[in-house]
């Protein structure tokens, strides 16, 4: 129980970072959320989503993590957030398939035997892995796996503010998650993503997203090779571009 409350603890520390900070207001001068095209789908702003974040953790049971110790802080390491932790993690010792593995173990605590991980990607900060669920043929959520340590935790982000089955949102501080079928579409999600890169990475194009209860994420793709990650809320088409990942190394797809 003890080590269960440092956790949350520790969790809530973060939590509350990730409201203040936005999850690093800027990269390079560009802004990490924004809504989106003119007159078309978006509206509103983070802090309307952000403000609610301090508290307990929500319905979607995503308490804890999978490695040494059990307990958040060994999931993500110091100065990742805003966009630090510029350089790989020294001491890295986990490979490709040990993070699948721990992935996998963390995903299996659900008791669900339709969650398995489909995807794990190698970045320069992080291994970065989405779960599917094999009943929708959909993403279920998103996790980090630490380099040094192999500690799985949820990707703090979207998947923690905007997953409204394994977020951590649930009624916080009397905050209501949307409900119902997703009113923006894949191809909707798609068209917003390419226009907030045409607006701060020219050049940039995307492709097809990864669809999660609420949200979607698509790669950032540029001269054919993935350079970055954003994602689009279901509901009011706002952009959540990742800082947190770094250079991207290479990816592993599984089809769960």
């Amino acid at each position: 129980m003890k080590k269960q409350m440092l956790g949350l603890v520790a969790c809530s520390a973060l939590v509350v970072g990730l409201a203040l900070g936005s999850v690093g207001a800027a990269l390079a001068g560009k802004a990490s959320t924004s809504s989106g095209p003119a007159g078309g789908l978006g509206g509103g702003s983070q802090s309307a989503y952000s403000s609610s974040m301090m508290g307990t953790l929500g319905r979607g049971g995503m308490m804890g993590s999978y490695g040494p110790g059990g307990m958040w802080t060994n999931c993500y390491p110091s100065g990742l957030m805003a966009g630090g932790n510029q350089g790989t993690p020294p001491g890295q010792r986990v490979t490709l398939n040990q993070a699948q593995q721990n992935a996998q173990r963390y995903s299996d605590q659900f008791g669900n035997p339709n969650l398995a991980v489909d995807k794990i990607m190698e970045c320069q900060r992080n291994f970065y892995a989405v779960v599917a669920d094999k009943r929708t043929g959909h993403g279920a959520f998103e996790m980090l796996v630490n380099k040094a340590t192999g500690a799985v935790c949820p990707e703090y982000g979207p998947a923690m503010m905007w997953n409204t089955t394994y977020g951590m949102m649930g009624h916080m501080m009397g905050y209501q998650q949307p409900s119902g079928p997703m009113t923006v579409s894949a191809t909707q999600a798609m068209q917003i993503a390419q226009w907030w890169l045409a607006q701060h990475q020219p050049g940039a194009t995307t492709e097809a997203s990864d669809q999660f209860p609420g949200y979607y994420t698509l790669h950032i793709r540029r001269n054919g090779a993935v350079t970055g990650m954003l994602s689009v809320n279901g509901y009011s088409g706002q952009v959540w571009y990742h800082t947190w990942h770094g250079a991207f190394i290479r990816m592993k797809d599984l089809h769960a």
